[in-house]
């Protein structure tokens, strides 16, 4: 046969596809060739074909490859087919309002290999499938955007990243991460198909929104590039029925040839993590690597489940938590199912058509009542919490309790309604394996009965009967009450009542239930013939031989933004200043004279501190645990800290000694900028692992190893027990950035952002006047977008700034008519930067309001202003500088 000039023809699952330039090089920087390309999908099309299969596919193609920094190729972007799009290709159209687009299918290698040969590089899908005939279907994956600004990387994205998994396992979702190929992490979690586009983007809002809310110098969920630096945005809008995500396992057109490629949460805690590109990714898929292969298959199960119950679906209220009859109870427990498998979890698992219980019976039969127990677990999984499950109707109806059982009457806690459990839950106690759906300890913390007052499908009013000496401490009247529309049918509110007098002759304790998740009051129990502790009393495991865990790589326990309305009962608490410094984890060898300091993010400190290593070599001889053994190796967690002429510590001086890792660089910085190691934690002894203990034992066990107050390089700063006005206080006398409360009963929890530790920034407040507003872009355009504040000086109005956060979308609205009515042609301002007052809309300066926030700046403006709320009883003559 004569020489095929043209390219080469192959055959791919019987279509016939002539492949091009295979040598062509689209990667110059690593000379990746289009055969290389090729070659790549076709090695990941069996684990990449199941995630992009009936999705309209939008592609990025860079015909004559990517480019250098220098001269990057050009990229086109491309939605509709063309004239040469091979006839074999599956497409599906989309009509828009004034065009239809006709998108392929990427179902098969063949059509897989054909967007290879025309340089289609990136592959973007939408969270929805096509179903048979053309219908779109609704969401069947949920997914989170996590894209650092300057200043940030892909360690913040793994911080967030963990924060989003806690509150997605919340809801029921078990979401697996993607690192993106470019910057950032994606996160997916598989959805049944029985909520809209729109409904699944006003649920990813408001989680973005709240992971903004508690930890706001981590995490903005506002698209504006200004508010991203140093921060990770939480992109939410990628759920929108309109938009799409780089599919998992598609390549990236960046300069070198990288993936978006699916991980685990184990690839997470790699402290060197980095994109992956094609070849290491190509080893991960034949080694048999599918992180997402679960995700697949809940969807697919969840999806063929949802049809087969939407007929009996579509008969019951969708905002009622439970069927109003037994008869359903059989069909409630199909989400249970679809999380769990018999084979590697022992939670119980009834089969589908197992016997029924006394609950089941015929709709026409009369319904009799249903038992009434109640069982309150101890769930430590990701994250400590606690689940309420009530019997009813042949299910144990259940949520999730974040903030534990509430323990007075004033703090309402959050109730998040999971999927119904078997009624064989009860009585389960046990650990559920890692890699399964809520791993972790499950341990009954009370059970009991329960007086049923009301069962509606917005309030449920019971009276739980619980165990003597269980967690409840006695009997105790809950009401839970649904809040929110249909979007947020989930969360629910569970307040501690008065006993009712006609309740059935309550009986109570006293006021306080002595033994939330707080307490912990409740011994471990027995389960089968085995008692099931939460780890080994702190005495036993420094004065007694214990095994090593090799804490190296251990990463630090870390704290949850809150409040002092976080703090139920002070003396279940101990206060230690917030120190503004950096995280080190130090691993001391006596024996061996080594020492190892390591960052938060895993980096080696250890070259650029001396004087720390210097000063943690420890007296063998002097250092003795409480039973008289030698301490010949010690992990402690502490702060770097640099301090100012008055010993304050001070971030900006401790920046001279960071990144210096030659001796010559450390010894100058070192007789310049002295640095203290404050050891606020003790991890390990000997060997032994300490992170079970409670904080008060570790404590002990620290003030002994390195005395408090002592005035070396190394020392224990002190802790207020008991006493948080004292901690603030002092806090603020020092001029420090606020205090970290840690429960004295609390384990330590490696790598975990934990609710036992909470840090508490000052609040500060100042009261402004409003001069002016700025439009809002975005979700808020047409109305205002931001305030423009200022504070009388003796020169009129002096410009401290804009406000934007901390209103309700309805409130911006309304402020749109009101400043209507005061709009002003000039600025009352007499020193506004021309870059505010560029699009602001004046007003007369009447109005005055009062906002939180974090400092003041050199330059006399606002820095992280927080909207509190309007003050009407004030005139803009009363407002001033407040102190």
């Amino acid at each position: 046969m004569p020489k095929d000039t043209k390219g080469q023809l192959v055959s791919i699952d019987g279509h016939r596809l002539r492949l091009t330039n295979l040598d062509k090089v689209m990667y110059p920087e690593t000379g990746t060739t289009k055969g290389e390309v090729l070659a790549y999908y076709a090695a990941v099309a069996p684990v990449m074909l199941p995630l992009v299969m009936d999705r309209p596919a939008t592609r990025k193609r860079w015909v004559h490859g990517v480019g250098t920094p220098d001269a990057p190729g050009q990229v086109f972007f491309q939605k509709n087919l063309d004239a040469s799009t091979p006839g074999w290709v599956k497409r599906r159209t989309i009509e828009h309002s004034d065009h239809s687009n006709e998108y392929p299918l990427v179902n098969d290698l063949a059509t897989l290999t054909w967007l290879g040969q025309v340089a289609a590089i990136e592959i973007h899908v939408p969270q929805w499938r096509f179903g048979r005939g053309g219908a779109r279907r609704n969401p069947d994956r949920f997914v989170l955007d996590l894209d650092p600004g300057d200043g940030a990387g892909l360690a913040e994205c793994v911080e967030v990243a963990r924060l989003a998994r806690t509150l997605l396992q919340d809801m029921g979702l078990d979401p697996v991460p993607v690192t993106s190929g470019s910057k950032g992490i994606h996160l997916y979690a598989a959805l049944d198909g029985t909520h809209t586009a729109e409904e699944i983007s006003l649920v990813a809002h408001e989680l973005a929104r709240a992971l903004e809310a508690d930890h706001p110098e981590l995490v903005v969920s506002d698209m504006k590039k200004t508010l991203r630096t140093g921060k990770v945005l939480v992109d939410w809008s990628q759920n929108n029925g309109a938009k799409t995500t780089v599919a998992p396992y598609s390549l990236r057109g960046r300069f070198r040839p990288t993936v978006a490629a699916p991980r685990t949460w184990r690839d997470l805690e790699d402290p060197d993590l980095a994109q992956l590109e094609l070849s290491e990714v190509v080893r991960l898929v034949e080694a048999g690597a599918e992180p997402m292969h679960d995700l697949v298959e809940r969807a697919a199960l969840a999806s063929r489940r949802s049809a087969q119950t939407t007929s009996a679906s579509r008969t019951a209220p969708t905002s009622a938590p439970v069927p109003s009859t037994g008869a359903a109870a059989a069909d409630r427990l199909v989400a249970y199912r679809s999380k769990r498998d018999a084979s590697r979890t022992p939670e119980p698992v009834p089969t589908p058509d197992a016997e029924p219980s006394d609950a089941e019976q015929s709709v026409d039969a009369p319904v009799e009542p249903s038992g009434q127990s109640f069982v309150v677990h101890r769930h430590d999984a990701s994250r400590l919490h606690f689940d309420l499950r009530l019997e009813h109707d042949g299910v144990l109806v259940s949520w999730a309790l974040p903030k534990g059982v509430p323990t007075d009457h004033t703090h309402n806690h959050l109730a998040v309604q999971t999927e119904d459990h078997p009624i064989e839950y009860g009585s389960f106690e046990g650990v559920i394996p890692k890699g399964e759906y809520g791993a972790g300890s499950m341990e009954i913390w009370d059970t009991g009965t329960y007086t049923l007052e009301k069962w509606r499908s917005d309030e449920v009013i019971v009276t739980l009967r619980g165990e003597d000496g269980g967690g409840l401490g006695g009997d105790r009247r809950f009401a839970l009450i649904r809040t929110g529309g249909e979007s947020g049918k989930q969360n629910w509110l569970i307040h501690l009542m008065n006993p009712a007098d006609d309740a059935g002759g309550v009986r109570t304790t006293g006021t306080h239930v002595p033994g939330s998740h707080r307490a912990g009051a409740r011994p471990p129990r027995e389960a089968h013939g085995h008692r099931q502790p939460l780890g080994p009393p702190a005495r036993s495991i420094v004065n007694g031989a214990g095994s090593t865990t090799g804490s190296r790589g251990i990463a630090p326990m870390l704290a949850s933004a809150g409040s002092t309305l976080d703090i139920d009962a002070e003396s279940d608490w101990a206060f230690e200043m917030k120190w503004d410094g950096i995280r080190a984890i130090a691993n001391v060898d006596a024996r061996t004279g080594v020492v190892h300091l390591t960052s938060r993010n895993g980096k080696d400190l250890t070259p650029g501190y001396p004087e720390i290593v210097e000063a943690l070599l420890l007296d063998a001889d002097a250092v003795r645990t409480a039973d008289g053994r030698r301490v010949d190796a010690v992990t402690f967690d502490g702060e770097i800290v640099a301090l100012d002429g008055t010993g304050r510590p001070d971030f900006a001086r401790l920046q001279q000694r960071m990144h210096l890792t030659a001796p010559a660089d450390v010894e100058r910085a070192m007789a310049r900028t002295p640095v203290r190691y404050l050891v606020f934690d003790v991890l390990e002894v000997n060997g032994d692992d300490l992170t079970s203990s409670v904080y008060t034992d570790r404590r002990a066990v620290l003030e002994r190893l390195v005395p408090a107050g002592d005035a070396g390089c190394v020392l224990v700063p002190p802790a207020f027990e008991g006493d948080l006005r004292g901690a603030i206080d002092t806090s603020r006398e020092l001029g420090l950035e606020g205090v970290v409360a840690k429960e004295r009963d609390s384990r330590y929890r490696p790598g975990r952002r934990s609710g036992a530790w909470v840090k508490i920034k000052h609040l500060r407040m100042q009261e402004v006047v409003i001069g002016g507003w700025r439009p809002g872009r975005g979700r808020r355009d047409g109305v205002v977008g931001s305030l423009l504040m200022g504070v009388p000086d003796e020169d009129g109005l002096h410009y401290v700034g804009r406000v934007g956060t901390g209103f309700r979308e309805q409130q911006l609205v309304e402020l749109t008519t009101r400043f209507a009515a005061i709009q002003n042609t000039t600025s009352p301002f007499h020193d506004v930067p021309a870059a505010d007052a560029s699009d602001a809309h004046w007003i007369t300066p009447t109005l005055v309001g009062e906002v939180t926030f974090a400092e003041w700046t050199s330059d006399g403006r606002l820095r992280q202003p927080s909207w509190r709320g309007w003050r009407p009883d004030k005139s803009p003559d009363d407002v001033a500088i407040e102190s």
